[in-house]
């Protein structure tokens, strides 16, 4: 019996549609992310919207309310993404920014155009938060333990090229006529909208939210077609049992959805702690300072180095070139250097960069403010090579079943949150303190060493159930997690089901789900059943405790 298949795709082939399309959701983040970089100061869009001309107030304000509309979206699947699913969310996020722009390139002059574009930038957010708070879940959820971390690097490493390529399409558009040179660069994003809404009726749904609602059989076909398995394999059963036994342990199994309470318990499964972990890694991409240089990048060189927009543009694609170059390198390094290191030598490289920057623009001359230039193409690289990605991949990791769609939609709602401040309040400080702008986020960098070095477990070469033992060994050893991460050695699945039974996830007569819960008969991957001596043994280990 063949594996079943989505598109006519099973195996590798199906994973890796889940994976172009999941990627090309954030290769639409990170166009909008650099489109209006190129675009604010330009005269054609100063004319078009009169307010916005030498005010950096208003180019703050027009620019960051699109991050209002992603807290909207991501506060909206905090509260729907359990009921609608992965899929459906992905699909809607994509419908809602194509609306967006739509009413952005639509705007005229003799209506009430700004009024109009900031309606428009604040739905395209709400899009936009939706699929940022969905895709790094869905990835995570229909991935293999080996290739996980990659492919969510990716999927992060992409928000580099859309800004590069948002960065070309504006320089190439400000040499059409007026209406070119911002109603394209905004309107090409509605092909990437159309490409995730459609790409994803085609795709299977999250397997792991399919048994979270009890689809025991849909579930099955989807981890079979994702792994090239056929359905009644031993290894599909197997696979589909673990993830049972981690619904059990979560305290989720006959419920539906997660009610608010599970984000803020701790105990064996540390859902608060680990939920605030996810969210204070997105807190800290968004203070450390990236948008300072990825949105504004233009308007620095115009106003720290006097160069002409066309300078500043040509400046800002050589940037995000460094930036897209080194967000590769995270692609090969994930899984062999991990996620501590990865930050931390990230933040190093920041903050380093920053100290360069605002040293540079001391002396307020247009010599050394050069040095200062060279500061900002080292942080992009830092920035690019570690905290561009890793934000994206930890909270979807970090967070047990039962929480993940609701801690990882909070983790999103606190990164753009974040985002909109800084967004917002960068022209204003750099048109107010100058040099003393870099200097805040040098310090604000210096903060992150010891939050990631005493708080932050490694996760890399994990399956998701694995990270749930850790925070369950670290609880009932007294350990730090940072420690149990890393005296927990690796485990296979029937391990990791004695461990959950060890430190008492769940009970031993619990473990497996029987043929009327998934349909499926009860030999494991290894052919012993629930009789055979290793389980007996630790049933009757369970007895004793």
């Amino acid at each position: 019996m063949a594996p079943p298949k989505y598109a006519g795709l099973s195996g590798k082939a199906l994973s890796h549609a889940v994976s172009t399309i999941a990627t090309t959701g954030f290769l639409l983040f990170g166009y909008d992310q650099g489109v209006m970089s190129g675009i604010i100061s330009a005269p054609a869009f100063n004319n078009m919207f009169e307010a916005t001309r030498d005010n950096p107030t208003m180019q703050g304000t027009v620019t960051a309310i699109y991050e209002i509309g992603c807290l909207f979206g991501a506060i909206f699947i905090l509260w729907m993404g359990d009921i609608i699913g992965r899929r459906k969310a992905i699909m809607l996020g994509g419908a809602v920014m194509i609306i967006g722009v739509i009413i952005q390139v639509t705007a005229e002059a003799n209506t009430t155009p700004l009024a109009q574009f900031i309606a428009g930038r604040v739905i395209m957010g709400v899009g936009n938060g939706i699929n940022t708070s969905t895709i790094p879940t869905y990835q995570a959820e229909c991935s293999q333990t080996k290739n996980r971390g990659l492919l969510i690097c990716i999927e992060g490493g992409i928000i580099a090229f859309g800004s590069l390529l948002a960065y070309v399409v504006d320089y190439g558009a400000s040499f059409g006529n007026a209406d070119l040179t911002w109603r394209f660069p905004i309107a090409f994003q509605i092909l990437f909208g159309l490409i995730v809404s459609v790409g994803m009726l085609f795709l299977p749904e999250s397997p792991r939210w399919l048994l979270l609602h009890e689809r025991h059989e849909e579930a099955a076909e989807v981890i079979a077609a994702l792994r090239g398995w056929e359905v009644d394999s031993k290894e599909t059963e197997g696979q589909i049992r673990v993830i049972q036994d981690s619904i059990r342990a979560s305290g989720f199994e006959g419920r539906k959805y997660t009610p608010f309470s599970a984000l803020i318990t701790n105990g064996k499964t540390q859902h608060l702690r680990r939920m605030l972990l996810g969210a204070s890694s997105q807190l800290m991409q968004q203070v450390g300072g990236c948008n300072a240089v990825i949105y504004f990048f233009p308007i620095l060189f115009q106003t720290s180095l006097g160069t002409d927009h066309d300078f500043a543009l040509k400046m800002g694609i050589v940037n995000m070139i460094v930036y897209s170059t080194f967000a590769t390198t995270s692609w090969f390094i994930i899984e062999r250097v991990g996620r501590r290191k990865l930050f931390l030598w990230g933040t190093v490289g920041q903050m380093t960069s920053m100290i360069i920057t605002f040293t540079c623009l001391i002396p307020g001359t247009p010599g050394p403010a050069k040095g200062a230039a060279a500061g900002l193409f080292l942080y992009i690289a830092s920035f690019g090579a570690s905290w561009l990605p890793l934000p994206w991949l930890y909270p979807a990791e970090i967070n047990p079943i039962r929480t993940r769609v609701k801690a990882n939609a909070f983790s999103t709602c606190t990164n753009w949150a974040f985002n909109f401040l800084i967004v917002f309040v960068t022209p204003i400080m750099i048109s107010n303190i100058h040099w003393g702008t870099y200097l805040f986020f040098a310090a604000v960098n210096a903060c992150f060493i010891p939050a990631i070095y005493f708080f932050y477990p490694e996760t890399a070469g994990r399956s998701l159930e694995e990270i749930d033992i850790i925070f369950a060994k670290g609880y009932v050893e007294k350990m730090s997690y940072v420690r149990a991460a890393k005296e927990l050695p690796k485990l296979s699945d029937l391990e990791i089901e004695q461990e959950a039974i060890r430190y008492g996830l769940i009970q031993s007569g619990e473990t497996f789900g029987s043929k009327n819960e998934s349909g499926m008969g009860q030999e494991s991957p290894s052919g012993d059943d629930r009789s055979s001596p290793i389980r007996g043994l630790v049933h009757d280990q369970e007895k004793i405790q």
